[in-house]
């Protein structure tokens, strides 16, 4: 069970640091782009909210990784994954209003193994 969890909390360390990256990096001219690309379609998220969930997501993807690796305060491993759940249920939401439902199929998996990895590295679970 450990291998299975180390490969989810990897796999979605990755995830979110690239997304967080992205969000959290996104330069006005790659807005610009996506109009030119998506003519009427917005992004749906204001500038700096977009920032902060980026830099959540970032922050996120190291304490997912992070605690459990070194031994220091393996619990906010779980923590971190929880709130990644949040963050996706909120994300699942933005997309279902949008009607774009393949990215609301996206999130809900990332729920799913987010919680799985809450579950898996929770401090009563893992003693």
């Amino acid at each position: 069970m450990n291998n299975i969890l180390w490969i989810l909390q990897i796999f979605l360390a990755a995830v979110f640091a690239w997304h967080g990256w992205m969000y959290a990096a996104w330069p006005p001219s790659a807005e610009r782009m996506h109009e030119k690309l998506h003519p009427g379609q917005s992004l749906g998220v204001a500038p700096r909210l977009r920032t902060f969930i980026g830099i959540c997501e970032l922050l996120a993807a190291v304490g997912l990784l992070l605690p459990w690796l070194t031994g220091i305060l393996p619990g906010f491993t779980s923590l971190a994954a929880l709130g990644l759940t949040l963050v996706m249920i909120g994300a699942a939401g933005f997309h279902l209003k949008r009607h774009e439902y393949a990215n609301v199929a996206i999130s809900v998996v990332l729920i799913v193994l987010c919680v799985i990895v809450a579950y898996g590295r929770s401090p009563i679970v893992s003693a």
